[in-house]
């Protein structure tokens, strides 16, 4: 029972999280847009038919599961099979104005980040902390099969009372694991979310205002493009107008969430060169006003 609760603990504390893979940032990316239209909320979708999931990106973690499970897997949700309603009948439409003709342009967004000078610097900054976090788990995983073997050569010359006691003790300390575990693999997540909510905000600005300068109405995504010229391109210009303007994105301190951190920079503090913020300034003291001149006699 101990060895399989290790194995367990052991398994969870190996964590390895960091920024978004890039091939799972160009899936998430819409598939086209129209240039200086402002982004309305997306439409409700019907749900869709159970699909396998896609393989994880290269280098890209899995998702640790904190806790036990009963080892079941949960079966796809099968779609019901009902007679619907007879439809609404759409009337006819009066004529209306017809669409501009298109003019394209093709953007790859992954191929941007690979340029982006803010990406790199983040993906640089939280890969190090996902590999400090990996190595505090090695350390911990090690610590807690050692404890697991002194407790089983121990356990003929201890009482029911004494073995349970330190179980429990044991129990305790792959539950603290657990959670320490879990809180830092969270706050790196929510870090990563923090810095591509940045580096998408300013992307997709900068990408309109490019299609904007080169009379482009309509720019899609070139994972969904099956080939095309360069002239078509917008990729090289956006990524050179993006690291001039979005060179570098703020990174909340190592063990501080985004959350909080979002919340500071709010209240006005001015973030340090490493994410940390420091206090404002607190405004200069208006100079002393000089005696008033006495009347001479």
């Amino acid at each position: 029972m101990i060895q399989s609760r290790l194995s367990l603990a052991c398994a969870a504390a190996a964590l390895a999280v960091g920024l978004q893979p890039l091939a799972a940032h160009a899936q998430a990316q819409s598939e086209w847009f129209v240039p200086n239209q402002q982004r309305s909320a997306p439409a409700p979708r019907a749900a869709p038919s159970p699909r396998p999931a896609p393989a994880p990106a290269p280098g890209a973690g899995a998702a640790p599961t904190i806790g036990g499970g009963d080892g079941t897997e949960e079966l796809p949700q099968q779609q019901v099979q009902v007679q619907l309603p007879p439809a609404p009948e759409v009337p006819p439409l009066p004529k209306g104005q017809p669409t501009p003709a298109a003019v394209i342009g093709i953007l790859s967004v992954p191929d941007v980040l690979r340029i982006s000078t803010a990406y790199q610097q983040a993906d640089k900054e939280l890969g190090a902390r996902r590999q400090k976090l990996n190595e505090d788990a090695q350390k911990e995983q090690i610590a807690l099969r050692d404890l697991g073997q002194a407790l089983g050569n121990e356990r003929a010359k201890l009482s029911p009372e004494q073995i349970r006691n330190k179980e429990r003790e044991l129990q305790d300390r792959i539950s603290t694991s657990r959670r320490k575990f879990g809180e830092r693999n969270r706050i790196i997540q929510e870090a990563g979310q923090y810095v591509m909510a940045q580096i998408d905000r300013t992307l997709e600005q900068v990408a309109q205002a490019v299609a904007a300068s080169r009379g482009v109405n309509l720019v899609l995504n070139r994972a969904q493009i099956l080939g095309t010229t360069a002239d078509f391109d917008l990729t090289p210009q956006v990524a050179e107008v993006l690291n001039k303007v979005l060179p570098s994105v703020l990174i909340p301190p190592d063990g501080v969430s985004a959350v909080t951190f979002g919340v500071q920079q709010q209240g006005g503090a001015t973030p340090a060169a490493n994410g940390t913020p420091v206090p404002p300034t607190p405004p200069a003291k208006p100079p002393a006003s000089a005696p008033a001149a006495q009347p001479k006699r």
